[in-house]
């Protein structure tokens, strides 16, 4: 099936001066605005240069011991965390989604701040946590630009595991006049003015229903931080793997029709079902009292069950990528996190330590030799390399489960996954994601996982 483009939920950012917003097909996840930096002679030519990408996490003991406190404390343990102490204060909140006004007690962690070694255009937060029935907690971001001015504190998600007590959401309509928020990504504005995010904040607020001992616990926080350059084609990497991980197949096409609250259902749930895929991969599962609610005449429930858990309420889809990073962790003894990658050298360093990975790419369906279709943002799973280095990857949209997996030409998915711009199906300049990749892998990984995740700025 040709999947022909259609206006967005989320409003993608111009890449350049007079670049069209990007179009996004139903059933995919929509391309991250990207930055805008004048090409160089070096990504005319296909020389190879070092792009900046930088990933920090808080996830120990003392990482949480780090940070402002207002009645939150830290606990030790096999994963140490950030939890409600004595809570701060009592407020109110009215869920945008349904209208319910509630009184919740909260506290804060607000973390030190973060020097960026490379000045980022684009920034994008992500958790890791534990909310029980009455709980929930809000990420929030605040920075300094490269000329002295502060962005306000820009909520990037509020979120539960469950969708009992709030719907979890993102929140439109934040900026500052020189960055934006775009569902999960806060981005510059315009970045051909030389402007940048140079240092950042990160800080939590945990919830909790009044009166009661209940708290979320959150084990990870981090941040992605990038200026990638803005190309069109990125230089090829050599191959230097051939391996493949048995991952579950799972196809998004066999849902169509299927919980329609849930962005129309199926046909728009790559994302969820690439998230479940390698949940399972590790060894995780949905149990069968929380899968009770699902027609038992469907197919494969659990990626119903993740496209529930997913949904952002807000954006309207199941594509919110720390959304899924968030889902991923609530399976016990996992972990998840959104970055950037660098190149498919990247993604052999994580395959070769058992590590499978989601990309995000665009593209039209002439460019990508075998997919059979064309779109302006997609999620699949990459799960290794042929003996001549093409990659293999579980893709969900697929007919069925047993056609998911595919053999897609290396400089083919290379070029799609990690440019910046691209055409689309009417000749208008668009963005793409730039290696937007989404990591799951266990709380407590081997040390050849370690070594490869520090390998790609995992830490």
């Amino acid at each position: 099936m040709s999947r022909s483009e259609k206006p967005s939920r989320r409003t993608v950012l111009a890449a350049a001066a007079s670049v069209a917003a990007a179009a996004v097909a139903q059933g995919v996840v929509p391309a991250v605005p990207a930055a805008a930096a004048p090409e160089t002679e070096a990504e005319e030519t296909g020389r190879a240069d070092t792009r900046p990408i930088e990933y920090r996490s808080w996830t120990t003991y003392s990482d949480w011991k780090t940070g402002t406190a207002k009645g939150t404390g830290a606990v030790a343990g096999d994963r140490p965390g950030v939890v409600i102490g004595t809570p701060a204060g009592t407020t109110t909140y009215t869920d945008p989604h349904t209208g319910t006004k509630a009184t919740w007690e909260y506290a804060t962690w607000t973390g030190p701040v973060q020097q960026l070694a490379v000045p980022a255009t684009e920034t994008i937060a992500s958790w890791n946590a534990d909310t029980p029935a009455g709980t929930w907690i809000q990420v929030e971001l605040h920075g300094t630009y490269s000329d002295g001015t502060q962005t306000p504190w820009y909520v990037m998600g509020r979120w539960a595991a469950g969708d009992q007590d709030i719907k979890r959401t993102s929140v439109d309509g934040q900026s500052d006049g020189k960055s934006t928020i775009w569902t999960d990504t806060l981005a510059i504005d315009d970045a051909t003015t030389g402007l940048r995010l140079t240092s950042y904040q990160l800080r939590l607020t945990l919830y909790r229903k009044p009166g009661t001992k209940l708290t979320p616990t959150v084990w990870r926080l981090g941040a992605l931080g990038s200026d990638i350059p803005d190309r069109f084609t990125v230089p090829a990497s050599t191959p230097g793997l051939a391996q493949e991980l048995k991952v579950p197949r799972y196809s998004q096409e066999i849902h169509k029709g299927q919980y329609p609250e849930y962005d129309n259902g199926g046909e728009a749930w790559c994302s969820p079902t690439s998230s479940q895929m390698i949940v399972e991969y590790w060894g995780a599962r949905p149990t069968a009292a929380q899968l009770a609610w699902v027609d038992p005449s469907y197919a494969d429930p659990q990626v119903c069950y993740a496209a529930r858990y997913t949904y952002d309420y807000q954006y309207g889809g199941c594509g919110n990528w720390p959304f899924n990073a968030a889902y991923a962790s609530t399976y016990q003894d996992l972990q998840g996190v959104i970055t950037r990658l660098a190149s498919l050298t990247d993604l052999e360093t994580l395959i070769a330590a058992g590590i499978p990975a989601i990309t995000s790419q665009s593209f039209l369906s002439s460019e990508l030799t075998g997919a059979g279709y064309g779109t302006s943002g997609h999620l699949m799973t990459v799960i290794g390399f042929t003996a001549d280095g093409d990659v293999i990857a579980n893709d969900p949209f697929s007919a069925s489960d047993d056609a998911v997996r595919r053999v897609y030409l290396r400089r083919e998915f290379e070029n799609i996954w990690l440019r910046t711009k691209r055409y689309n199906a009417s000749g208008k300049v668009v963005s793409g994601t730039g290696g937007v990749c989404y990591l799951y892998f266990p709380a407590c990984p081997s040390p050849s996982q370690l070594k490869a995740l520090d390998a790609v700025g995992v830490r």
